[in-house]
């Protein structure tokens, strides 16, 4: 039994009716590469429990601190129930991607059952008409509680359950799980006063190793050598969310997102993400006679694991707040002007350096958070409160060989993230195998025609592709930004 970090826990008590907090995938898979040519679900149900020993979240459950005085624990509950956690359907006829996209969304937006491991797999069927993908393919979306996993340390789960090639072990013996005891409240009860005499010290270690970065930062911020993103216009996005979800992707070659790198110097496979994002909002909230004319800014996570935590589940990571130049129309001064900003973003972040943001986490209290995030979401608080950020947009790099799941060949891999009150829109991008995805997961009140949006990244995407790659401009990330560019850096507050 071990107890959840400040920044785990965290995921935990701001989750609300209306914001599940897990995150999780959507895989579609070629049965016909498996021995036979088919997959069986028992066969999968066999294939998961005999990989489980792999995956300490897929057999943990919570252990709640009495009162809440103290971040719950991870207890191992033994072998899973593999009939409750993985389920079978079946999209019915014709099985088209908007049927994949509705049901995914539906699926997505249900809460896991706390009283159980915090994960679920839906095995979907009846992928017949899905453009670009063989009949007969089915998919598989997965959910995770983002107290269990981050988007780096769920790229290592989904590793432990694939095999590199079409040939696995099907009869494999499952290794033994053993089965925590379960503390007694009063134990617990003890190790959160111990925890509470301790927390003053820890306090004391990590305020000193941090001061000197605070010290970098207030001078940095003094003197004009680091700056924050400030004045973050409101969207349809940053109100309270509805239980509802919506769900959809756009796919792109990884090559035509590195052709579009490599036509700007300095530029970086992320900086092209922001910025087709960018020029895809800007789309979506004109046709809505919405677009502000500051930019939005989105809240980029980065992956902070050492070398030493590669393996470990749990999250890891810092956050950058980026400007995504969604008030520039031209997609090459776009793409110019996220990566300067990101240049920014990143020395703001390593002045104070990338752990700092975990290191004090632990000290998160826990009754006052989970009672905090319970009364914003009643007051609708997002409703009044400045944003912080407009949207999510993660970028978490996978696989570049293929991976086979009970001997079906994966096709493709979308992510699946929360959308929470204040921030009803996330783009999960994940590359694998060639292929660079954008998932868009948002609240439906807040995003009702998803399928227009995706439209939109895509003409983002091939205006950004045709300005950099087809015309070949001799261009630097150093280019200054056009008079227009700049007047609309230096708009009035609205």
């Amino acid at each position: 039994m071990h107890q959840l970090t400040g920044l785990d826990a965290s995921f935990l008590y701001l989750e609300t009716a209306n914001s599940p907090m897990h995150i999780g995938g959507l895989a579609i898979y070629d049965p016909s590469t498996a021995p036979g040519g088919a997959v069986g679900f028992k066969q999968i149900l066999e294939n998961v429990l005999n990989r489980a020993h792999r995956v300490a979240a897929m057999n943990n459950v919570l252990v709640e601190v009495p009162l809440r005085l103290d971040h719950p624990y991870w207890k191992s509950d033994g072998p899973f129930d593999p009939e409750f956690h993985i389920r079978h359907i079946a999209l019915p006829k014709p099985g088209d991607w908007r049927q994949l996209c509705i049901q995914a969304s539906r699926l997505h937006a249900r809460p896991l059952d706390r009283a159980r491991p915090l994960w679920e797999f839906y095995i979907i069927e009846g992928l017949d008409n899905v453009e670009g993908y063989p009949p007969g393919c089915f998919a598989v979306l997965s959910k995770m509680h983002h107290a269990a996993i981050d988007g780096a340390s769920g790229v290592e789960v989904a590793a432990a359950i694939h095999d590199l090639s079409p040939k696995y072990q099907v009869n494999e013996s499952p290794q033994q799980i053993s089965k925590d005891r379960t503390p007694t409240a009063m134990e617990l009860f003890w190790r959160a006063q111990l925890n509470n005499i301790k927390t003053p010290l820890r306090v004391y270690e990590v305020a000193k190793n941090t001061i000197p970065g605070v010290a970098k930062l207030a001078a940095g911020l003094a003197r004009g050598k680091l700056s924050r993103v400030t004045d973050i216009p409101r969207t349809r996005f940053n109100t309270n969310v509805s239980p509802h979800r919506v769900f959809d992707a756009v796919e792109f070659n990884l090559d035509d997102i590195k052709e579009i790198k490599n036509a700007v110097p300095g530029v970086t496979v992320n900086d092209v993400a922001l910025a087709i994002c960018g020029g895809g909002l800007r789309k979506y909230l004109q046709s809505k006679n919405e677009l502000p004319e500051r930019s939005l800014a989105a809240m980029a996570p980065v992956n902070v694991r050492t070398k030493d935590q590669l393996g470990k589940a749990g999250n890891q990571v810092s956050q950058l707040t980026v400007r995504i130049r969604s008030d520039i129309e031209d997609p090459l001064e776009r793409l110019i002007a996220v990566n300067a900003g990101t240049s920014k973003a990143k020395e703001l972040n390593n002045a104070i350096g990338t752990k700092t943001m975990t290191d004090y986490s632990q000290f998160i209290p826990s009754t006052l958070t989970a009672s905090a995030a319970k009364l914003s979401s009643r007051l609708a608080l997002a409703n009044r409160i400045k944003p912080s950020y407009n949207c999510v947009i993660t970028n978490v790099p996978g696989p570049q060989v293929p991976l086979y799941f009970t001997g079906a060949k994966m096709l493709s891999n979308f992510g699946l993230g929360p959308a929470i009150d204040g921030m009803g829109l996330f783009h999960a991008i994940l590359s694998y195998c060639g292929k660079f995805n954008i998932s868009i997961n948002a609240c439906r009140e807040m995003m009702p025609d998803p399928a227009f949006y995706a439209d939109c990244l895509k003409e983002s995407f091939s205006e950004l592709h045709e300005v950099t790659v087809a015309k070949k401009p001799k261009v630097n990330a150093k280019k200054k930004l056009s008079k227009k560019a700049k007047s609309n850096k230096k708009v009035s507050k609205k």
